[in-house]
């Protein structure tokens, strides 16, 4: 048995010419003529040309190079320079093993020569991960939240992990999942909200974190998942133009950390830096719309229409809009003093998508529940949330940035279900 211990990975053997090497990985491609097979094998950093040539292996190994596409396999072989195979390199393989073969017919092709239903995809979603595009698009998904996590720690944030299961809606809506917890209601966190804010009151000032949270909105549309990644910051001692600069700040080093993979531009090619990110008003941006024949009155909510119609006249690829009617956000968000009805928020802008939302929160209880009352919620069921205040609580403010939206958006993918390994939306809970 070839060893797994000596392996190395395929874009690493393509550097050792003349030199014995072991390799493993799927079958992306066989064709066979005669006495010779070429072997088009593929791992997670690439794919290479494997040359078997019976004469030189001998009847034995040249049968176990009969192989089907995405059968699994480790060979051992020399590298040699060939200008005429893929990237100018080959191996010549001395020896093989079949670790898998593959026992039915693939429903799904991970080469893309055969295009597939994006819901088939998903069904064999362990087939379709295999495809070098798909491999691409969760590399740079990992790139975006470790380049998030470290603008965060590099500023001075403490990772925390809140909980999942909430007493109340943390949003105050009722798009929520609701779950038995023994004898007690509890529901799906929409947000971690709460948790983040009460973590900065408790004095750890500056944290950040990366969790799950959960939507249950009955949409069909390419933008929603049921459950997503959210990245999230918030810190004390800070009002809304210092919650933007954070913002700003994470989002340039995060975009501009995936424009340095590779891959990631050869996916999407319209993939460009980030380098100065403008903000503008609510009420700029009403005007905006108004001057350029998108009607929309002064209170309303912007539709995804408006987003676009936005993107197409500025021609910006990311900017922040701040100042939003109060009655429109969330109800802790903190309205200006010299006007409640303009709120001390802001979201940021993607290519004409929202990828991020903040503002400088509510730390006084009194008008915390004042908030509550105007949206027809009742104190009571967040009583946790607002006595939380009562105690002495610093003014602070937070944003949080959607992975699969970042993602989407970066890689111009179609549909942001692609940007989820599993996902979850109205009708889907397997795989």
């Amino acid at each position: 048995m070839i060893p797994f211990s000596e392996r190395i990975p395929i874009k690493d053997a393509k550097g050792k010419d003349n030199e014995k090497v072991i390799i493993a990985g799927y079958v992306h491609e066989i064709r066979a003529l005669g006495k010779m097979t070429f072997i088009s094998l593929r791992d997670w950093t690439g794919r290479i040309q494997v040359l078997a040539k019976k004469n030189e292996v001998g009847d034995e190994i040249f049968a176990k190079a009969n192989l089907n596409k995405e059968d699994v396999i480790i060979l051992e072989g020399t590298v040699k320079k060939n200008t005429v195979a893929p990237d100018g390199v080959e191996i010549l393989l001395s020896n093989i093993d079949v670790l898998s073969r593959v026992e039915n017919k693939l429903p799904v092709d991970p080469t893309g020569v055969v295009p597939t239903d994006i819901d088939v995809r998903l069904d064999y979603r362990y087939i379709d991960l295999r495809s070098p595009n798909v491999t691409t698009i969760f590399r740079a998904k990992s790139i975006l939240v470790t380049a998030f996590r470290e603008y965060a720690l590099k500023n001075g944030f403490v990772e925390i992990h809140p909980t999942s299961l909430a007493g109340a809606a943390t949003e105050g809506g009722t798009n929520i999942f609701e779950v038995q917890y023994f004898e007690n209601k509890a529901y799906l966190v929409q947000s971690p909200q709460f948790y983040k804010q009460m973590a900065v009151v408790g004095g750890l000032e500056k944290v950040f974190m990366t969790t799950p949270v959960f939507r249950a909105e009955k949409h069909n549309t390419i933008h929603h998942l049921n459950e997503i990644i959210q990245m999230d910051c918030e810190v004390g001692f800070a009002d809304d133009k210092m919650g933007i600069d954070y913002l700003k700040g994470a989002f340039k080093h995060v975009i501009n950390s995936v424009y340095a993979y590779d891959k990631a531009r050869e996916l999407n090619p319209e993939l460009n830096e980030i380098k100065d990110i403008k903000t503008y008003t609510y009420t700029e941006m009403i005007d905006l719309l108004n001057e350029n024949n998108m009607k929309i009155e002064w209170g309303e909510d912007f539709s995804r229409e408006h987003e676009s119609k936005m993107f197409e006249i500025l021609k910006e690829e990311s900017y922040v809009i701040s100042e939003y009617p109060t009655a429109v956000r969330a109800f802790y968000s903190m309205p200006k003093e010299d006007n409640p009805e303009i709120s001390k928020s802001y979201d940021l802008m993607y290519k004409g998508l929202e990828v991020s939302s903040g503002a400088q929160r509510i730390h006084i209880a009194s008008l915390l529940e004042d908030q509550l009352r105007k949206r027809n919620l009742d104190p009571i069921n967040f009583k946790f949330y607002v006595d939380s205040f009562r105690y002495g609580a610093p003014p602070h403010a937070g944003w949080s940035l959607g992975l699969e939206r970042l993602t989407m958006k970066s890689l111009n993918l179609k549909n942001i279900r692609e940007a989820m390994m599993f996902p979850r939306d109205r009708t889907r809970l397997v795989p």
